[in-house]
């Protein structure tokens, strides 16, 4: 059965930065295991963090079921619609993607969602592990998209209204009973002596903290290029702080 990781926090608190460390670290530590990375938000960019280009997404699916004369005569909707998802895996070496991307209409996410967990559901005996980035409103997280996760890491960068928003993510997965095997805090982005600062702020969240990964303007640098995280050299801050991290995680 395979590991499911799910990585959830307000945006812009690195969780796609996360999802690929955490990638990368699994590449690495546990080669020839195979991994599912999944881009559960509709601003999909997890793809350029792992170096791939993806071309056809559930949300573009959805839309292509619009158009005149999409589906072949005598296939059904459905049908179609799980032979282009089965089109739309990005196959790697190391590690597979699918991408959520944009929802079908203004706002509509309930029939994206449910055809994603289906399909999670039918992929994942083919996997070790499953990596999770989750949107930024944690839509995917009260719409149960994983009903069962054994890892839910809270991502939070180094500020007061960060950890509170982590603290919610807890509230969620509660309130909507997601049976969370395992879930902490991961502070991002902090710098020398700030996450000492939040500790009461942490305590008040109910979140254990797991660790952090510190600003590291090697990150910034790479994204400023559009080059992959994958590619980030061993030494890197934030590739040191991931393997200390993931080191002490059950994975």
């Amino acid at each position: 059965m395979s590991r499911r990781i799910a990585i959830a926090g307000k945006g812009g608190t690195g969780k796609t930065t996360l999802a690929a460390l955490l990638i990368r670290y699994l590449i690495d530590q546990q080669p020839g295991r195979p991994i599912l990375a999944v881009d559960a938000d509709p601003n999909a960019n997890l793809n350029e963090a792992l170096g791939l280009e993806v071309t056809s997404t559930i949300g573009t699916i959805l839309e292509d079921t619009k158009k005149p004369g999409a589906i072949p005569a005598g296939m059904t909707k459905d049908l179609f619609i799980e032979y282009r998802l089965s089109m739309a895996l990005v196959e790697t070496r190391d590690f597979d993607l699918v991408t959520m991307g944009n929802p079908q209409g203004p706002g509509c996410y309930c029939y994206p969602n449910d055809l994603l967990k289906r399909y999670l559901e039918r992929l994942s005996s083919n996997y070790d592990y499953l990596v999770i980035d989750n949107e930024a409103g944690l839509e995917h997280l009260s719409r149960r998209l994983l009903p069962q996760i054994d890892l839910l890491l809270v991502t939070s960068d180094a500020t007061a209204r960060g950890i509170r928003s982590a603290a919610r993510v807890k509230q969620i997965v509660a309130g909507v009973k997601i049976e969370a095997q395992q879930m902490g805090l991961i502070v991002t982005q902090g710098r020398d002596g700030e996450v000492g600062q939040l500790s009461a702020e942490i305590e008040r969240s109910g979140l254990s903290l797991l660790g952090e990964i510190p600003y590291d303007p090697m990150v910034a640098e790479y994204d400023l290029q559009g080059k992959p995280l994958l590619s980030l050299p061993p030494d890197s801050e934030s590739v040191r702080a991931s393997i200390r991290l993931f080191e002490k995680l059950p994975l």
